[in-house]
């Protein structure tokens, strides 16, 4: 029961020092690109590839508003078939970089979230998307890795590296910052 507590005081921590101006950046950036009726690119690999998805759901459905403009979001890691077939014929770095190649266009808005900031095919995927002109969000922990020069905002959650539990906290994070982007855009709508 103890380390119950002292896990939950490390996340209160962490929530409690968490970059409130690069969220606030976010959802500002967010919000005009559905007003602009511009697309959202979303991804991640592993815990983070679900954490994209379940972005995507709640910004794409959970806003819905009649007379309202419908956010256009997409989580590149949803099409496996496409995805699988990039990885094995350019290889995996490709994978989010050749959706955004195909479809983003000036002004669309790329979302790539890592936990270590530090994710090969993430980081290309920034890359394709500044020489685009999107604008490009980095949702990351620790010290924000190699993604956080490669963004225009990078929101990074404040875990310890060093941590035994880092990771986890680390995507607790990223998860509360997902759900108060997503609340806060859905109560502003109202």
């Amino acid at each position: 029961m103890k380390y119950i507590q002292e896990y939950f005081d490390e996340i209160g921590q962490i929530l409690h020092n968490m970059p409130q101006a690069e969220i606030a950046r976010t959802i500002d950036i967010l919000t005009q690109a559905r007003t602009e009726e511009k697309r959202i690119f979303v991804m991640g690999n592993g815990g983070s590839a679900a954490m994209a998805s379940h972005f995507a759901c709640d910004l794409g459905k959970g806003t819905v508003q009649e007379g309202k403009p419908h956010f256009k979001v997409i989580s590149l890691n949803d099409n496996v078939p496409l995805l699988t077939a990039y990885a094995n014929d350019f290889g995996y770095e490709t994978v989010f970089a050749e959706p955004l190649a195909s479809l983003a266009e000036p002004g669309d808005v790329a979302i790539a979230i890592s936990s270590s900031g530090n994710s090969p095919n993430v980081l290309r995927a920034m890359d394709v998307a500044r020489e685009l002109g999107l604008t490009t969000i980095g949702i990351t922990g620790f010290e924000g890795g190699r993604l956080k020069e490669k963004v225009d905002v990078c929101v990074i959650v404040p875990a310890d590296s060093q941590h035994p539990d880092g990771v986890q906290h680390a995507e607790d994070g990223q998860w509360v910052v997902l759900h108060v982007i997503f609340v806060v855009i859905r109560q502003g709508m109202e």
